[in-house]
């Protein structure tokens, strides 16, 4: 049988052999690890139910979970839409066919997948497959991606969900997939250097190797050619989004016109000042909404604090932002 072309130090049966979560022939207790560790979902056998012997390894480091799992039969999965991260799935043997959304994909040891947040999706998994998986919240990816490329996000960040690993692209994947695995199957203590480095360089390569929502602009030139009175108005935007600030603030603060400011942003930014205004503004209520207990304080409240006072725009634009309520944040 075809094998993934994986090459960590780890054989891969050795993968995460200390970190086993689940070993049951049952389909409700499988479908319930599932929702533990993804979302709710359906779990339904293909084949007699006596087929199933499921198996789970994974371990938590940070914002990204790492494991390896099988289900020894036939299943079909159908998650709920995953709201909150971003799962890579990579078969070592066997095959899974996937519908993501109105496309769809074969999982197998030439061709992963990336599942994003929001996307309907049902996984047919076949008989004696086994897959590594990797789940990466949303906000590590934002947060990364919102980096590189020198300003906020305006829209989710959404991949290819076919992901080729015969290629260069995949083939620097599956090495940085290699040290991750080994990493994580050796190392009961894990310090939180290593835990940033195993984030940001799987985030990092998955950004620049996986076609996604911001590829084009993350090929354009860097921030760091972008003018310096784009990254004065910036800076100043990030020290005073809480004030009543407008466009002639912004351009006289870095000593240019209106004109040459709304030109500067829509080339290396491709947005406006304002609009960049706006997304720092709708991140830092999102940032508070996070730290606060429900009763402590209001949506409202909030809002008006960050300087939106029509409350049906701001909370049509945080839930396009963040793909959920205000007040479901807050619940949270």
């Amino acid at each position: 049988m075809e094998q993934l072309c994986f090459r960590p130090v780890t054989p891969p049966e050795a993968v995460l052999a200390r970190y086993e979560l689940c070993r049951t022939h049952d389909l409700e207790e499988a479908r319930q690890w599932g929702e533990k560790i993804f979302c709710e979902n359906r779990l339904c056998t293909v084949e007699s139910p006596g087929a199933l012997n499921t198996r789970i390894f994974y371990r938590r480091i940070g914002s990204i979970g790492i494991g390896r799992m099988s289900y020894g039969g036939a299943v079909t999965i159908r998650p709920d839409v995953m709201e909150n991260f971003t799962l890579v799935q990579m078969p070592i043997y066997g095959e899974e066919r996937i519908e993501v959304g109105s496309q769809r994909v074969v999982c197998n040891s030439r061709n992963g997948s990336v599942l994003n947040s929001h996307t309907p999706t049902v996984i047919n998994h076949a008989s004696d497959t086994e897959k590594l998986i990797i789940r990466i919240d949303r906000t590590l990816l934002e947060r990364h991606c919102q980096q590189l490329l020198g300003r906020t996000l305006r829209n989710r960040i959404e991949f290819d969900a076919d992901m080729p690993l015969n290629t260069e692209a995949g083939a620097r994947w599956l090495r940085m997939v290699g040290w991750v695995y080994d990493s994580v199957s050796h190392d009961d203590e894990i310090s939180p250097l290593v835990a940033a480095q195993l984030e940001s360089g799987l985030v990092n390569l998955l950004l620049a190797s996986q076609p996604h929502t911001y590829s084009a602009d993350l090929a354009m030139d860097g921030p760091s050619l972008a003018p310096s009175f784009v990254k004065r108005v910036e800076r100043y935007i990030e020290e005073h989004a809480h004030e009543a600030i407008s466009i002639v603030d912004m351009a006289e603060h870095a000593g240019v016109s209106s004109r040459s400011l709304f030109t500067g942003f829509r080339r290396y930014r491709n947005t406006s000042p304002m609009l960049y205004l706006k997304e720092t503004r709708l991140r830092r209520v999102n940032e508070e909404l996070k730290r606060l207990t429900t009763g402590s304080d209001t949506v409202t409240a909030v809002a008006f604090r960050w300087g939106f006072s029509h409350l049906g725009h701001f909370t049509t634009d945080y839930k396009r932002r963040f793909g959920e309520s205000p007040s479901e944040t807050l619940a949270r």
